[in-house]
């Protein structure tokens, strides 16, 4: 059998087992290449000319199909056989895809989550840093200097920028330990005296 032949066999083989219409660029490609366009062409046009196949054309695109008459004709039961199974796939088919729908949301925030270490590591920063204002706090609260009214006023402009930092901090904090525990397996108690986190509760501060 000469090149073209076999060519023209494989692309007849191929419109015969997906049965159903495509156009010379579609099975260029889904023959993954193998043949050149050119030739997929001109095999199209001599196995329409053989009678081969049929040649529908649609407004300037033309389609090719495998001879129908090939086929034998089913019955009424086999009709509703396929409908009932066309059914189930498409049912299956919007399932699966609801699925994947789900798993790329999950991933999605996975990927916008900190690691447990990078998490572990920011609270013990802002643990550190919440404990350094505590100090400078307590400090600023027990000195018993007399100071002038500017140097009050300013004092507690710092302390209530300390005590906004303190509460923003603290939900940072929280908004991290919280990530965690969506996939951590233990409680929220025992997260804390794994990673080694005290809370303000536990050291008797309080917010004012």
């Amino acid at each position: 059998m000469s090149k073209h032949g076999a060519e023209a066999s494989k692309i007849k083989t191929y419109l015969e087992q997906q049965n159903r219409p495509y156009s010379a660029n579609d099975i260029f490609l889904n023959l993954h290449k193998e043949i050149g366009k050119t030739a997929v062409q001109k095999c199209l046009d001599q196995l329409s000319s053989d009678g081969v196949i049929k040649e529908k054309t649609y407004g300037k695109q033309k389609v090719y199909v495998a001879d129908q008459s090939q086929f034998s004709s089913l019955n009424e039961e086999e009709l509703k056989a396929i409908e009932v199974e066309t059914s189930k796939l498409t049912q299956e088919l919007t399932e699966t895809e609801k699925e994947l729908r789900e798993h790329e949301a999950k991933v999605n925030k996975l990927n916008s989550t900190l690691t447990t270490e990078e998490a572990v590591k920011r609270v013990q920063e802002v643990e550190t840093e919440v404990s350094h204002m505590e100090k400078k706090l307590e400090d600023l609260e027990q000195n018993c200097v007399l100071v002038s009214n500017e140097e009050r006023e300013k004092t507690n402009k710092e302390n209530e920028m300390m005590m906004k930092q303190w509460r923003k901090r603290k939900r940072l904090a929280m908004d991290i330990l919280n990530a965690i525990l969506e996939e951590y397996p233990k409680s929220k108690r025992e997260l804390f005296e794994d990673i080694g986190i005290e809370t303000d509760e536990d050291v008797g501060a309080q917010l004012c």
